[in-house]
């Protein structure tokens, strides 16, 4: 669900808005982790752990019913389905879709599809440094599900149910990132336009990134060297808000930079992001309870957030030459040829339309001029017919006037 839903949203949701829907779609990927140790501590506490179970299937179950009841977004399997629908209620051959002559079996359709996205993860540049940034601070972001726990439990003595209150700074921050998405769309779309396109230049989403960048140190520092006595709980919880803040701007707009960068091909780049950072925060905190033994809180914080800071080079790079190296892009070249040659097709059509309707307005102008003659031609016949009858009549007078005058002068 979680690699295939950013594609979806990027397919139903224009560019202007797009982030807007991955802050409300992201409340849950990104807020689980912070809400799910609060939920899961005092259950345990209090009806014991199998009940944290029986809570993740119940949830699961009802997620499984929504994906049941949704459409159909993909915009290739969408036109196909028209077209096929278009051609058995008119019985017209000539409705087709530009994809109903990709016909390609089931398996081949599936080897395509689950493939895509590792071979994108291999070959396309954009990919490789993108699941790399997001990989490594999604890791770390996990770590700190492994730091947290250590920190304000075995340390500091608080209570299960307790210590899963110690998230809830990360959780502030990242309902202070969604909650400011109209400043951040504000900023967006004060960058310059695509000359082809007339939009947004997907690397404007890569200046959002940059701030989160770099607040996700900012906040590993002030956890690492405030995480311990004597120092007061209340400053280790704070610093969970520019960490929170910094992961979720990060996590949504290189979400929404990498959709919009790929077109039709996002749904593939997400998925293979997706599985990156979810293996590299499936693994990563395994380490998490050895490295922070060995370094200590304050020293394991402060290499995680050294490492945070190295890879600030990674959309500063992109923000300045990301252009450049969306042009050097295999498929997206491809992908803006087939929509160049999609785009003529379309334009030759309406031409051609429009040449229809301006040859048969034409003939229906020639048809009203041609019965237009006809009837000025028998109205000036009729007028014809009336002056001839009219001089008839008045000679017919004029020479029974003279005759009777002929007759009185000669009586």
């Amino acid at each position: 669900m979680i690699s295939i839903a950013p594609g979806t949203i990027g397919e139903i949701v224009s560019s202007e808005y797009r982030a807007l829907a991955f802050s409300i779609w992201s409340i849950g990927p990104l807020n689980g982790p912070t809400f799910g140790p609060i939920i899961g501590g005092f259950t345990t506490q209090y009806l014991g752990w199998r009940w944290t179970k029986w809570i993740v299937m119940i949830i699961s179950g009802l997620g499984l019913t929504f994906v049941l009841i949704l459409k159909e977004t993909y915009a290739p399997l969408i036109l196909t389905r028209q077209a096929r629908l278009k051609r058995e209620e008119t019985n017209d051959s000539r409705y087709w879709s530009h994809y109903d002559q990709q016909r390609v079996s089931l398996i081949q359709r599936l080897r395509t599809a689950l493939s895509r996205p590792f071979i994108m993860a291999v070959s396309e540049p954009i990919c490789i440094f993108w699941n790399i940034y997001v990989a490594i601070i999604y890791g770390i972001l996990y770590l700190e599900f492994v730091a947290y726990p250590l920190v304000f439990s075995d340390v500091r003595g608080w209570s299960i149910g307790i210590s899963g209150l110690s998230f809830v700074g990360i959780g502030i921050g990242s309902f202070l990132t969604l909650g400011s998405e109209p400043l951040a769309r504000r900023l967006i779309l004060a960058h310059k336009k695509d000359p082809d396109t007339g939009e947004t230049v997907p690397e404007a989403q890569v200046s959002i990134v940059i701030i989160a960048a770099v607040l996700i140190p900012v906040g590993q520092f002030w956890f690492s060297w405030t995480c311990l006595p004597p120092v007061h709980w209340v400053w280790p919880l704070l610093a969970g808000i520019p960490l929170g803040a910094g992961n979720t701007a990060a996590f949504i707009y290189a979400t929404v930079y990498l959709s919009g960068s790929y077109g039709i091909f996002a749904a593939s780049a997400l998925a293979s992001n997706t599985v990156i950072r979810s293996f590299l925060g499936g693994t990563l905190p395994l380490a998490g309870p050895a490295m922070f033994a060995r370094l200590g809180a304050h020293w394991a914080g402060t290499l995680l957030g050294l490492m945070q800071v190295a890879i600030i080079l990674i959309p500063v790079v992109f923000f300045i030459y990301g252009g450049r190296i969306r042009k050097r892009s295999v498929l997206i070249s491809q992908m803006q040829a087939d929509q160049a040659r999609l785009d003529g097709k379309r334009r030759r059509g309406l031409e051609r339309m429009q040449r229809m309707d301006d040859e048969e307005k034409g003939v229906v102008r020639e048809e009203e001029k041609r019965i237009e003659v006809e009837v000025e031609v028998e109205a000036e016949r009729e007028r014809n017919r009336d002056e001839v009858g009219i001089g008839i009549d008045t000679g017919m007078d004029r020479r029974g006037e003279t005759n009777l005058k002929t007759l009185e002068a000669d009586s």
